[in-house]
């Protein structure tokens, strides 16, 4: 082989999607070692999509127009003012922006080199991988619309019990030098994803009559219609096995009754079981189905939202370690409570 064709074949497997990759992997080794599961398993996941899909397009739409309409300026905001109205209008504007566990990170190292309190960081910081617009609408089509509000609001307390928690160390004298100065030497300050705070631009919420707006929006779609459809396709592929070969008495004996250890044990094997917030909807779906009560998926969904490891990898990377420590102990307290609160619902 050519140096050029050598070239291109490693620039085409830097280009494969994993989870397309997952995708095809699983059928693969289905259609080689189970076939008889590998229809039952191609059925069950274009069953879930179709069951979803109003819901997954709505998302698709609300995700495309923030971005075409520039309502994720609406961020910039959140930071103007004193420290203790900050906090609660930071974990507000957290719950309504688009942002993953990962995707959240440049903006909260632009945020904290700018000097923004780390309280009021992050309030934003815990509140907004744990919920958005699309995610609250994907949420009502898999797991229903109290779940869905229940999950909203505890994502606004987390951002609220991080936000305030992290002044009350502070005023306590807890590290009170890493909070002040959270970052560690030599981080950047967010680089292009900080422009978002930096400059923010108007918001245009009649955005169709633009033609550079409209292709940004279809593009948002296109894009967004990608990222969501093949991470739940892996989801319901996922589901499809696990309701078949995970015993329904594991899930019971771990997170089966209303104890506050279920809870718990949810909480803490969501951190490194988590896949991506709109996956984990039929995934937790699954795991209630075989016997999971609901606050343990509550906290499940919760913890590992906020905590996911490829996120804690990041913010370890970026953040003085009491930061780093105090984002995971309220994450997984806020988690852990919210469960115990869901359960008491009637």
């Amino acid at each position: 082989m050519t140096t050029n064709g050598v070239t291109r074949l490693n620039h085409s497997v830097r280009q494969l999607d994993g989870v397309f990759l997952a995708i095809a992997l699983i059928l693969v080794g289905l259609i080689l070692f189970i076939p008889s599961q590998a229809p039952e398993s191609m059925r069950f996941t274009l069953g879930g999509l179709w069951r979803v899909a109003p819901f997954l397009l709505l998302s698709i739409g609300i995700a495309a127009y923030s971005q075409a309409s520039g309502t994720d300026n609406l961020i910039a905001t959140a930071f103007q003012g004193r420290i203790s109205g900050i906090i609660p209008v930071a974990a507000l504007i957290g719950a309504l922006s688009p942002f993953c566990s990962c995707g959240v990170i440049p903006l909260i190292a632009a945020l904290l080199s700018m000097g923004v309190p780390v309280a009021a960081v992050m309030a934003f910081w815990l509140s907004s991988p744990l919920m958005a617009p699309a995610m609250f609408v994907l949420t009502v089509g898999a797991l229903g619309l109290q779940f869905a509000i229940a999950k909203t609001i505890a994502a606004v307390g987390i951002g609220l019990l991080g936000g305030f928690g992290v002044l009350l160390l502070m005023q306590a004298g807890v590290a009170a030098k890493s909070f002040i100065n959270p970052l560690k030497d030599g981080v950047g300050n967010g680089g292009c994803a900080g422009s978002k705070i930096r400059n923010p631009k108007n918001i245009v919420w009649r955005f169709w009559p633009d033609p550079e707006r409209r292709h940004k929006f279809w593009k948002g779609a296109r894009k967004n219609a990608w990222f969501l459809g093949k991470w739940l396709a892996l989801a319901f592929l996922l589901e499809s096995l696990m309701l078949v070969y995970v015993p329904d008495g594991w899930i019971g004996a771990i997170a089966g009754d209303n104890s506050f250890l279920s809870i718990l044990s949810a909480a803490l094997v969501g951190i490194p079981a988590y896949l991506n917030g709109y996956a984990a909807l039929p995934l937790v779906d699954g795991l209630m189905q075989q016997g999971m009560n609901p606050g343990a998926g509550m906290a499940f969904l919760l913890a590992g939202g906020a905590t996911s490891i490829p996120a804690m990898i990041a913010v370890f990377a970026l953040a003085r370690r009491p930061v780093f420590l105090a984002y995971l102990s309220f994450a997984l307290l806020g988690s852990v409570v919210a469960g115990v609160a869901f359960n008491a619902l009637p």
